[in-house]
């Protein structure tokens, strides 16, 4: 071979190389038509409903994907012939960071799209178009369905808890997904789909604390057998400690050898339990102890449910509310992102709890009758008249017959209290107002189809304890004048 033949060889070959340099270069009109084409035909052989696949995985937005496309002629939202555009690594770096949310990455694709991305970065080669239109699918898809997480949850809330109805978030994602591509603020676009309560950044924050702490090695299981209290010396309230010094009640013992269970210690244990719920009275029980034993994780996913309950709830609830929180026994009322006032309450028992729903109060009423629902005359009302005839008169119910124009009032002494059943009842009871009426001094009203409200009590004992779950489905409150008179 000679060498002209080398010479020319080698420039045939730096020149191919430059000429492919150039072609990808330039746009090509060709390929945009082409992917615009593909996307089209993809998206209509799919049928309607839309019934889509990318290689084993489904696009789940049916409904929205198409809506989307078509509203935008099948320009592709991600993708150019070239490869990604930098809107899609915006996208994959939000969802990256899904666990942030309590969510999970791959529930948006993460691994398909990031599995086909070393494909179109081969160089001197331009990206399949049919490998393009799959990433861009699939990005859209993961967008809508994240979107649709952050706004309202993974999981419809009323197929695990037929009582949940507080109302939804509802929003156009295709809408939120078109202003994200407008302004290149994919990231931003997205965490404006959050709940804005504080409530849920606390929970934010408090998983990336507990995952930490699962990352460091989690907490150490405290002995079940063990009860102490303060006074105690043991071998293992060096543990008890270290259990409560990860968590950050308390700082750790300065050595193992510091077996008492000092005042610090007390107060540390009186705090773990305000906040678990229980009784703090300062000594390591049972119940303290399978508290304790919760272990790290199992704490996280508490936290990550909870953060899905605040994704179920309304992303505005105006300006001024009433939050009662059923399952802390709490409630707050807010004005301006800010609590003004906080007071405990008695919710449903467990077997009688109080559904979940948002209304609006819309009155009150001062020294309220109580017209006793027919699900508790049957439950509690009746057996107690069955047991002492008495009863009626101590806690000055009154029974009728009809409603309206039509009521009537019955003498108790002329019926036939052994043969009542929940079958033949066909009266209803109505208590008095006055010290002994299970509705106190007042209650707030916000009609709504449980015939559920807020109202006093005359049992105040029950707010003095950790775990208050005594009430028929209403929601009884500590201080019911206090709420009264900010309200008015």
């Amino acid at each position: 071979m000679s060498l002209k033949y080398l010479k020319l060889k080698f420039w045939w070959f730096v020149l191919l190389i430059f000429g492919v340099t150039v072609v990808d270069a330039v746009p090509s009109p060709l390929m945009a038509s082409s992917l615009q084409d593909l996307l089209r035909n993809r998206i209509e052989s799919a049928g309607v409903p839309l019934k889509l696949t990318v290689g084993d995985e489904s696009v789940y937005a049916a409904a929205a994907l198409p809506a989307f496309y078509e509203q935008r002629a099948y320009r592709p939202a991600w993708t150019h012939e070239k490869g990604l555009l930098p809107q899609a690594r915006s996208l994959l770096s939000a969802i990256q960071k899904a666990e942030e949310q309590g969510l999970r990455p791959t529930d948006y694709h993460l691994n398909k799209v990031e599995n086909l991305l070393p494909e179109t970065r081969k160089i001197f080669k331009l990206p399949d178009p049919r490998l393009l239109v799959d990433i861009d699918l699939m990005l859209t898809d993961a967008f809508l369905i994240y979107g649709s997480h952050l706004v309202s949850g993974r999981i419809n809330p009323e197929s695990i808890d037929p009582q949940w109805f507080a109302s939804r978030r509802e929003l156009d994602l295709v809408q939120v997904l078109e202003a994200a591509l407008r302004s290149a603020e994919i990231e931003k676009e997205l965490y404006s789909l959050l709940p804005l309560h504080p409530d849920y950044e606390k929970l934010r924050k408090a998983l990336a604390h507990y995952r930490q702490i699962t990352a460091d090695g989690g907490w150490p299981s405290v002995p079940i057998d063990l009860r102490i209290q303060k006074g105690d010396h043991g071998d293992q309230i060096p543990i008890l400690r270290h259990r409560l010094a990860v968590e950050g009640f308390i700082e750790e013992a300065p050595t193992a050898l510091d077996t008492l269970f000092d005042d610090e210690l007390e107060q540390a244990l009186k705090q773990f339990q305000i906040q678990n719920g229980l009784e703090p009275d300062g000594v390591l029980g049972k119940q303290t102890t399978r508290a304790l034993n919760i272990t790290v994780e199992e704490r996280s996913r508490q936290i990550t449910v909870n953060m899905e309950r605040w994704r179920w709830l309304p992303q505005d609830l105006g300006s001024r509310y009433i939050l009662v929180n059923i399952a802390g026994f709490y409630l707050d009322v807010i004005e301006n992102q800010q609590p003004v006032m906080d007071m405990r309450i008695v919710a449903g028992k467990p077997y009688r709890r109080t559904p979940v729903f948002s209304d609006k109060v819309t009155y009150l009423v001062m020294h309220p009758y109580w017209g006793v629902p027919k699900s508790l005359a049957i439950k509690d009302i009746l057996p107690k008249v069955k047991k002492d005839p008495a009863f009626l008169a101590q806690q000055k119910f009154k029974i009728f017959r009809g409603r309206g124009a039509n009521t009537k009032e019955i003498d108790p002494g002329s019926i036939d209290w052994p043969s009542v059943t929940s079958a033949n009842l066909n009266f209803w009871f109505r208590q008095e107002p006055g010290p002994q009426n299970a509705l106190g001094r007042i209650k707030f009203m916000f009609p709504n189809q449980f015939d559920v409200y807020l109202h006093d009590t005359p049992a105040r004992e029950l707010f003095a304890k950790a775990r208050r779950d005594f009430s028929s489905g209403c929601i009884r409150i500590e201080k019911p004048l206090e709420l009264a008179d900010y309200l008015f």
